[in-house]
Order: C-alpha cells, then structure tokens, then sequence
C-alpha cells in the first residue's frame, strides 16, 4: 500500500469520515505509514483498524454533537463519507452529504483542527454534455439528474466557502482498485450475466483513478494546507492522467476475467428513455433498489468525460505513483484471488 514517495509530513493526527470505506480505508493506510495517529468516523466499528491502533468512533454524521465529540484534538480532517449512488430519496443524500457536511465543517471551526480536505466528486460539474480536458474553471451544474451530484454541489460549496479552516476539495473520478466493493464488481456480475450493452456510439473517453493515487492526493492536499496553503479553497480534479475508452477498458477487464466481451449496443436516447420510464415506475412502486438503468447513467455511459490534472501537478505535485497499466495487474490479481 506504499506510496512509494519520502512525504514530509508536519502533522501527527487525523482524522478520517467514512474511514472503513474504499477510499477512506486507503487514506487511513497511508496515513498509518507515515506514523500519523489516525481515528476514524464510520457507521460501525472497524475491528481490521482498531488492531492496527486506529481508534474508531461509531455515529451518525448527522449527529453535530457526535462529530464534535470525534474532532476533538485532531488536527487534520479527511472528509471521505458521503451517500453515494444514483437512486433513493433526496432527503437521505441530503442528510448524509450536506447536513453531514456542514458538521463536519462546524467542528472542525469549533476544534481549531488545522486543515480540512474533502472528497469531491466531478458529478459537480457534469451538465449532460461531453467533457474533453475540462478544468476547474467549469461552472458548477444546475440541473441535476441525481440527487448525489445535487448534494455534493452543495456540500463543496459549503467547505470551499469556509474561512476559518483551510479547506480544498478533491475530485477523483471512477475509483477502482483493490478491495473495490462496489464499482469493479458490479460492472463483472453484469458482464457474466449478459445484461451490460456499450450505450451510444462507444467511443466516450473518460478518467478513472486507481485507489491509491486518490489516497495519495488526499496526503499532498494535507501537506500543503498545513505548510504554505496555497490549496486553501480551491478544487482538483484527480485522475491516472490518461483517460481511457470506456468500453475498451471494461472489455480488457473482462478479457483477463474470462467474462464474455461486450458487442451488443443500445443508442443513447434508447437508454435515456428507458431510464426515464424506469425512474417513473420505482418512484411510483416504491422501490427502494437503483434501477438497472436511468437518466443519469444513460448519460454517463455514453458521454466523454475527462479532465485536466494540471492544477493538481501545480499545486499539490500530485502525478499518478501507480500507473493504469500496474493498477489493472494489481486489481485483476486481487479480484481473482477474491472469487470476484
């Protein structure tokens, strides 16, 4: 899990939400490596990092006195919780992603913690159209076709507009790797059930992030807005700094998988339409499971989207320490090992 890079760190103690997770847990990895003092915010108590000297507190973000309680004496905040997906009712988004958020940026005014690095999402800034080489100088999106690019609009705002704390946002898109729950594993159990078509004309590029380099980025953020803080309300875009053909890539995966290759196709205003007339039937059914299509991953199977890392390099020295190549390796090694 090493970097592979000499950091010099200049605090001794974190703090990471959503530390049991993908990407919470890799931050928590690399911190532990270079001898930080590391708790962890979570929905549970992790036992793999308690016995690794990680103290964990067990609550709802929700809970503004909880997250006070959890800030205390800390003095770097990671914050990676978040609801994610692409269906459910937007007061649950709400909760988690903006009220959640706001706490933690209270507490951390309150705690006098010295620096603040969220985890972003470029959902903020997708407006349906194709992406090629965007930076952050693209507008935020108004209209919205999930309620997490929704909240997680508001929650950046809200920690990209705090004075009193040194804060940045990160923006990694597409996060796989090792100990992928969710994104690597799903995409596999549809290829093995022939149910995934490359939507549109399948030749959308986009970014993806190996684990690694986004926990990696999370370091350098820290670094900088306890040393010369010049990352101090501004936003990155983190990526393996190539983007790739979506459906070439998946289509390599499932090759070293022995998962049959994609060929069947549905056009993009086919999936959007039957996305829509799927939304309509679980919001009148109730049904709580995401949709096997909708609106919003119609759009984002079918468009390009990648973007400029330049801003990252700039400021953060952030460049990709694992490379795509190596990931893959990495990651097809682990699946396999892991009966995925």
């Amino acid at each position: 899990m090493g970097t592979g890079k000499t950091l010099s760190l200049n605090f001794r103690s974190a703090l990471v939400t959503g530390g049991g997770g993908f990407v919470g847990k890799a931050v928590v990895h690399q911190l532990l490596e270079k001898g930080v003092q590391v708790s962890v915010v979570g929905r549970n108590r992790y036992p793999d990092l308690e016995k690794m000297g990680v103290h964990c507190f067990a609550g709802d973000i929700a809970d503004e006195n909880f997250i006070n309680r959890a800030t205390r004496e800390v003095e770097v905040v990671f914050h990676v919780a978040a609801k994610a997906g692409i269906w459910g009712p937007y007061q649950d988004y709400h909760r988690v992603n903006v009220v959640g958020t706001r706490n933690v940026v209270n507490a951390c005014r309150v705690n006098r913690v010295r620096a603040l690095v969220y985890t972003s999402t470029p959902s903020v800034v997708f407006n349906r159209k194709d992406i090629r080489g965007g930076d952050e100088s693209l507008a935020y999106a108004t209209d919205f076709l999930c309620s997490y690019a929704k909240t997680k609009v508001i929650a950046e705002k809200t920690v990209l507009n705090e004075s009193s704390t040194p804060s940045c946002a990160l923006r990694p898109h597409l996060i796989w790797g090792p100990n992928d729950p969710h994104l690597l594993p799903r995409l596999l159990a549809a290829g093995r059930k022939k149910t995934l078509k490359i939507v549109g004309r399948g030749d959308n590029f986009v970014d993806i992030s190996y684990v690694d380099n986004v926990a990696y980025a999370h370091i350098l953020a820290a670094i900088n807005l306890t040393s010369s803080c010049t990352a101090a309300g501004q936003s990155y875009f983190i990526s393996q700094g190539e983007p790739v053909n979506l459906w070439d890539w998946i289509n390599d995966l499932f090759q070293r998988m022995g998962v049959e290759k994609i060929e069947r196709r549905v056009s993009h205003r086919t999936a959007y339409r039957i996305g829509a007339i799927l939304e309509s039937i679980y919001r009148i059914t109730g049904q709580k499971s995401e949709p096997r299509m909708s609106r919003f991953l119609a759009e984002q199977l079918a468009k390009s989207h990648f973007f400029s890392c330049q801003k990252a390099y700039n400021d953060l020295g952030y460049s990709p320490l694992i490379s795509t190549a190596e990931g893959l390796e990495r990651t097809v090694k682990w699946l396999k090992d892991n009966g995925k």
